[in-house]
């Protein structure tokens, strides 16, 4: 009979603790606009640079758009270019702003997915080489081979200490993983929107209001 009591105070007590800790994380969601919004700023240069390295190479960009030997060989490569520039440009300033932010959301991620698939899915998951990953390909062996040959040259004629003084040297392997990443952050923002600091949300209370 003590024993059971026992227990059922225990319980009482966990569930009571649980309440209490529930009860703190709920008072979180006064600054719940600080998650959209800083996947926003994340992505607001992301978008920006890539948009704008592209609107000054459009030459470059259109016909990498359009070669199915050396580029991507996409149909209509002129208007898959500019679509393509003008999403990233408007789209980091629409994240910016918080203005149309689950719409632009659309484009950017399909963007992001075109990226991922047509582009870096021959190079497998991982953008930087690293054969401590459960993510690396079958040249992740011979890449760190060649990283290591590279390093063991700069030791013997460069100054290596200099060299990697604000970093170490790796090999781009240029898969999957930051489109990805990218996509995962503008999917989160199509279904939480952009918060409450931003247009959308002042847009919102003005239509409410009327």
């Amino acid at each position: 009979m003590f024993a059971k009591t026992s227990n059922d105070n225990s319980g009482v007590l966990t569930m009571d603790l649980f309440r209490k800790m529930h009860g703190w994380l709920n008072k979180t969601n006064v600054a719940e606009f600080l998650g959209p919004l800083a996947l926003r700023l994340y992505l607001v240069p992301v978008f920006w640079v890539a948009g704008m390295n592209k609107l000054s190479g459009i030459d470059n960009v259109i016909g990498w758009f359009g070669n199915p030997d050396w580029g991507l060989g996409l149909p209509a490569p002129a208007l898959m270019a500019y679509l393509a520039t003008g999403t990233e440009v408007l789209g980091a300033v629409a994240l910016l702003l918080g203005l149309a932010t689950r719409w632009f959301a659309i484009p950017l991620m399909i963007t992001m997915l075109v990226a991922a698939f047509a582009v870096h899915a021959e190079n497998g998951w991982q953008a930087v080489a690293d054969k401590a990953s459960p993510f690396a390909n079958e040249n992740v062996d011979g890449a760190m081979q060649r990283l290591d040959k590279a390093k063991d040259l700069l030791r013997e004629h460069g100054n290596y200490d200099w060299l990697t003084e604000t970093g170490n040297f790796v090999i781009s392997n240029s898969g999957m993983e930051w489109a990805i990443t990218y996509f995962v952050m503008l999917l989160a923002l199509f279904f939480t929107g952009a918060g409450k600091l931003s247009l959308d949300h002042l847009l919102a209370k003005k239509l409410q209001k009327q």
